[in-house]
């Protein structure tokens, strides 16, 4: 049975909290770094682009912590429980949402679309794969989830603007790389403050890293501000993704250097709130990057 845990009631008065219950947190940062991205090298977006991506990011994500909280082999997180609790509201919201997003999946470049069914198609897999049960042998688990979620995430952000100019796929490379290491440490970090004891269960890359989240994070953060500092140098270079990259990482080591006086649901809502560092470059960016 699900393992009993205390009532989230008083804590869903933080809106931070809230924003991260109910899935809104991940769909926030994916929308954000879609326009970032765009906006960096100066290319127009439809707005329809970033409100597709939170569109999809809270789809997968919903479904992703419904399908957890039927598991009743393991102890469930906050979010899994809430989710649980309000299933039907959110399969409603999940069946409005494919109905929105198939209309704006409608009005979207050939190219990307391409692009989408193709990562769509990985992550459909990811999914089976994770969510398998009764497969003789098989741990769910023992997938290396970071290592989904730093493919995946980037590329999706990636894809509206690369599908614009594709001339854009190889300067934006080492930055699309960057904000791949940047997810997968956001992932780590989360496993880890979850799971502070033996991780037994978890892939061995997962245990690996997890062990030694400090040097990696610190060599994620070195090779941003070197990037930055490279890029900067081209007066209309991407340096901001970059920049971006390395204040998230900065962020991320001073919440796992303070993760004992934060409750968890608000480390885990805290540790995404980390990735919308291009909040911070609002004031430098001409304005408006999207177009209706």
């Amino acid at each position: 049975m699900v393992t009993a845990a205390p009532p989230i009631r008083t804590q869903t008065r933080s809106p931070l909290v809230l924003w991260h219950l109910l899935s809104l947190d991940a769909p926030t940062v994916a929308a954000l770094w879609t326009w970032f991205v765009a906006a960096a090298v100066h290319v127009y977006l439809p707005i329809g682009a970033p409100a597709a991506m939170a569109l999809a990011v809270w789809m997968l994500y919903a479904a992703d912590r419904l399908l957890d909280s039927l598991q009743h082999d393991q102890e469930l997180e906050a979010r899994h429980r809430f989710h649980h609790k309000h299933r039907p509201a959110f399969l409603t919201g999940i069946a409005i949402d494919s109905v929105l997003l198939s209309g704006l999946l409608y009005h979207m470049l050939p190219g990307a679309r391409r692009l989408y069914a193709l990562l769509g198609s990985m992550l459909f897999a990811w999914f089976l794969l994770i969510h398998a049960r009764g497969l003789p042998g098989r741990d769910a688990h023992r997938l290396p989830k970071e290592i989904a979620v730093g493919i995946c995430f980037p590329a999706a952000v990636f894809i509206p603007t690369v599908a614009r100019f594709p001339a854009l796929r190889l300067p934006l490379l080492p930055h699309a790389t960057l904000f791949a290491a940047v997810c997968s440490l956001n992932c780590l970090f989360i496993y880890a403050w979850e799971h502070p004891d033996a991780r037994p269960r978890a892939h061995w890359t997962t245990r690996y890293a997890t062990r030694h989240l400090t040097a990696f994070t610190a060599a994620v953060l070195i090779a941003a501000i070197t990037i930055a500092a490279m890029t900067g140098i081209k007066h209309k270079g991407p340096w901001p993704l970059a920049l971006a990259c390395a204040l998230s990482a900065l962020a991320l080591l001073a919440l796992n250097r303070y993760r004992s006086r934060i409750q968890p649901i608000t480390l885990r809502a805290a540790a995404d709130l980390a990735l919308l560092t291009p909040l911070l470059f609002l004031p430098f960016l001409k304005l408006p990057f999207l177009k209706p």
